[in-house]
């Protein structure tokens, strides 16, 4: 799906199904230096189980237009904007990393527009180190090399992807070097600079999931417990050994989190 928004063209995957009113919304919000396809199995299986699934690229992120945004709170806004070109009123918002934090706090901000709120791969605050701000900032790709040796526990580092063939830390990698020159410091400078986490979960009354890697070297499990502690309804789903890209290594486990969450017993 091609919308525009605020002025700039964006791509949303969603699963080859038109936007359908009389349908439950979700939409999947990716994190720095990535695009939609991080959330390829997730998305699908959504859109065709009765849901709008809308697994958007951020602006200036894979096939959306603009520039990148410099703040968590700008990112916020824009998922609302994002809303509206899409002729969604009220939608569920799933997020990893900084695709977390943007969808908290549209939540805070914006809570008529978001009906349960499911936080992947998240802290807050989630600082982000110097030594990669400033590679980043030179788009050197050593930048990429450290995000990728961080983001995967070290047992999937060395192999064995639930999709035959895949090279998890290569398709990592390419992905994020495949992004245009300053957005993944953009990116890493919104995350660094978002300090108002506590503050907004504190002011949600919305279901919160958060899934959380236990080998989580980026976004550590024990760094979101505050943030968790804030919110007023929460359920907590800790995957054993999977490190901070928890959509790449355990797939159907995130998958089973999130149709646990949203879809309603029968």
């Amino acid at each position: 799906m091609r919308a525009v928004v605020l002025g700039n063209d964006v791509y949303a995957y969603t699963g080859a199904r038109a936007v359908d009113t009389g349908h439950p919304s979700v939409v999947f919000v990716h994190g720095a230096g990535n695009d939609h396809s991080v959330w390829a199995l997730q998305s699908r299986y959504f859109a065709h189980h009765g849901w709008n699934a809308l697994a958007v690229d951020l602006p200036a992120h894979g096939r959306s237009g603009g520039a990148p945004l410099a703040s968590v709170e700008a990112l916020a806004d824009w998922l609302v904007a994002f809303l509206d070109a899409a002729g969604v009123a009220q939608a569920a918002l799933v997020g990893h990393s900084m695709g977390s934090l943007a969808a908290l706090e549209c939540a805070a901000r914006h809570a008529d527009r978001v009906s349960k709120l499911a936080l992947v791969g998240t802290a807050a605050p989630m600082p982000v180190s110097e030594m990669l701000l400033e590679a980043a900032k030179r788009n050197d790709h050593v930048a990429c090399e450290l995000i990728t040796g961080w983001s995967f526990s070290a047992a999937k580092q060395l192999g064995g992807s639930q999709v035959p063939g895949l090279w998890l830390t290569g398709n990592g990698l390419r992905l994020l070097e495949r992004e245009k020159p300053g957005v993944l410091y953009a990116d890493l400078a919104a995350c660094n600079g978002y300090v108002a986490g506590e503050t907004s979960a504190a002011k949600l009354r919305c279901a919160v999931l958060a899934i959380l890697g236990a080998r989580d070297l980026m976004a550590p499990a024990r760094n979101a417990r505050a943030l968790i502690a804030k919110f007023a309804d929460a359920r907590v789903v800790t995957i054993p050994d999977c490190g901070h890209s928890l959509m790449a290594e355990q797939p159907d486990a995130v998958l089973d989190a999130l149709r646990a969450f949203l879809i309603p017993a029968t």
